[in-house]
């Protein structure tokens, strides 16, 4: 069967639709066929490319009533966080490019507005959705447009600070506002707090829901139409809810509109539900549980695992790729190793216990771990606070996630002077996740904190020497970041001790220095240029790489070349910061700096640092052009 026959089977009803607008003609048994198409798709696709496959599957009957209703792009739909917005790529024309969903040159995996004028806000971060949406309504009604605005957040988002101060704002305003809650349960790792509870007391209450569709069903059957009957359904709604809840919810409170909770997987409860919120004319809140993975029975009996996974074989459900030690995990279990001596480490989360692999440490210490929800800022102030009373606590979070932190880190943090350390995952490129989820500004934005010190290993080894010390050795804001995935095979033959290693080459004028996992590949960079070129070359390898040892910039002033390679951004990275050691002290020679600029879009690592200049191949041509 040739490609394009796969295709038209499994896609039938899609291709045969002009997507969006020929959602809102079909009848109810279409759009149930139209959902196990998109599922289908779904499923075979990322199978394929990897991705974030039970988000999506749970928001497909969602997403299809969402465009049935409303009338996108002229209603501004925002996704947060936007993992969960691959059905929305699919109903809006991206159907036949969303086999590169996540590749290099391909649809992303996130929303992004110059990738279709479907997308109305670039997202890839949790908890923003209802500001955006709020900013986007109160300007269509200064533009005196008629249109909606319309938030879809998942209650995992909801543990954000920033979703309340959104809702705070958004509840005093009288525009076409509303917010869509996807109610499933669960984020990356299971939701916590006092909100996760009163959600699932909602979401729990099937005596409201039965009774709400019984009301409604003998309304439907009296001889009142047009806008009276919309009032009594929405009256009905209020009176049993004062029945049934015994009182308002939190939403109300905030001057909200509270609709649900409503079956995310029923196309018609849904379509009414939505089509009632756009009479309101107020804020609204639409409560919508739905369940993570649906339709693909691994998914469902294991959303965390297909939150966001590698390829896979559809059929068994198996990832291709063998499960192996990573940083994350080897990160993880040294903290275990040493909580087991020093009582005082407790480990904190921003609902990512299994991403960071902190999994271990919460099983064999659950009073000494925290996970306090996708709260990257209170996770910072709230680990000053363990530290304060003589904790020491250890936050591990991805590099991107630590960005919304920057002035919990310089004022409860720093400023306080209290000993806490900062695992840093996924510092450097990621690949596929793209611009929003590089992890290259962690060093620049911690570079300008006062007394903070930095360590960034290559390999396992470094990691655990580098962790030890930040524990054990070290004062006030320390950080270890370390990148995604395994370490370079090499990078043992170049492990360093202590803070930084030397590799020299008898009368060599030129230097080259870097940090992190690509350090690993300067030794054999030097042999290559000594024995294809005849060029002889020293390497400096940088483990703490801030403040910097002025031992390794007075060992640098002594060459006439210097070439500083850095995974990380270049304005404000570490090689800035050497550079103008080195300057300050009368520097003259040749300084070169090769580090990434700007917003990386997504592809493989491979082919990012290939394109950076900071593989090996472009080491050595880098080099040998300049000299």
């Amino acid at each position: 069967m040739n490609v394009e026959k796969e295709k038209k089977q499994d896609a039938f009803l899609l291709r045969e639709l002009s997507l969006p607008e020929d959602l809102k003609k079909l009848d109810t048994e279409q759009c149930k066929e139209l959902c196990r198409e998109i599922r289908a798709v779904l499923i075979k696709t990322v199978s394929r490319t990897g991705g974030h496959l039970a988000s999506n599957l749970g928001v497909v009957e969602l997403t299809l009533a969402i465009h049935r209703v409303f009338s996108s792009p002229e209603d501004k739909i925002v996704w947060d966080v936007g993992h969960q917005s691959y059905t929305h790529k699919i109903l809006t024309g991206r159907l036949d490019k969303f086999g590169t969903l996540r590749q290099e040159n391909g649809i992303s995996g996130f929303p992004k507005p110059m990738e279709s004028e479907h997308d109305s806000f670039v997202s890839g971060h949790s908890s923003t959705s209802v500001s955006v949406a709020c900013g986007i309504a109160e300007a269509m009604k200064l533009q005196n447009k008629k249109n909606y605005a319309v938030a879809v957040i998942g209650d995992g988002a909801f543990t954000g600070g920033m979703a309340y101060e959104g809702l705070n704002n958004a509840g005093k305003i009288n525009s076409n506002l509303i917010v869509i809650l996807n109610h499933n349960d669960m984020s990356i790792s299971k939701n916590v707090g006092a909100l996760a509870k009163h959600l699932s007391n909602l979401r729990s209450t099937q005596k409201y829901v039965n009774t709400k569709v019984a009301v409604e069903q003998m309304l439907k059957k009296t001889p009142v139409v047009g806008a009276p009957i919309t009032k009594a359904i929405s009256a009905s709604k209020t009176a049993i809810k004062g029945m049934v809840l015994k009182g308002h919810t939190m939403f109300e409170d905030l001057g909200f509109i509270y609709l649900g909770p409503v079956n995310g997987h029923d196309i018609e409860e849904l379509d009414e539900v939505l089509t009632l919120a756009k009479t309101l004319g107020k804020p609204v809140l639409v409560h919508v549980n739905t369940t993570k993975g649906k339709g693909y029975l691994p998914a469902e009996k294991n959303p965390g695992e297909y939150h966001g996974i590698s390829r896979f074989d559809v059929v068994t459900g198996n990832s291709e790729v063998i499960t192996s030690d990573s940083f994350s995990s080897v990160f993880g279990h040294e903290l275990v190793d040493l909580g087991v001596y020093n009582e005082r480490i407790c480990a904190v989360t921003a609902a990512m216990k299994y991403g960071t692999g902190l999994q271990f440490f919460a099983e064999k210490f659950r009073d000494r771990f925290f996970d306090v929800g996708i709260a990257e800022q209170h996770a910072v102030t709230y680990s000053a606070g363990l530290a304060s009373m003589g904790f020491v606590p250890v936050f591990a979070v991805y590099s991107s996630f630590l960005q919304r932190s920057y002035d919990q880190l310089v004022h409860d943090a720093a400023l306080s002077g209290v000993h806490m350390v900062i695992g840093i995952d996924r510092a450097g490129f990621v690949g596929e996740d793209g611009e929003t989820h590089q992890g290259l500004f962690d060093v620049p934005m911690l570079s300008t904190i006062p007394g903070v010190t930095i360590f960034s290993p290559s390999c396992y080894d470094e990691l655990r020497t580098s962790l030890r010390k930040a524990i054990n050795e070290s004062e006030g804001l320390v950080c270890v970041r370390y990148p995604r995935g395994n370490e370079n095979a090499e990078a043992k033959d170049f492990s360093a001790d202590g803070e930084y290693l030397e590799e020299k080459n008898p009368g060599s004028e030129t230097l080259i220095i870097s940090y992190g996992r690509i350090s690993s590949e300067l030794p054999s960079v030097c042999k290559t240029l000594l024995k294809e070129y005849d060029i002889s070359c020293d390497c400096m390898k940088l483990v703490k790489i801030f403040p910097l040892i002025d031992e390794c910039i007075e060992k640098a002033s002594l060459y006439k070349n210097i070439f500083f390679f850095e995974e990380g951004m270049k304005s404000g990275g570490i090689a800035e910061h050497f550079m103008m050691k080195l300057y300050s002290r009368g520097y003259r020679g040749n300084y070169h700096i090769t580090a990434p600029e700007g917003f990386i879009k997504q592809a493989s690592v491979k082919s990012q640092m290939k394109k950076y200049g900071l593989d090996h191949d472009s080491m050595i041509n880098i080099v040998k052009n300049n000299l």
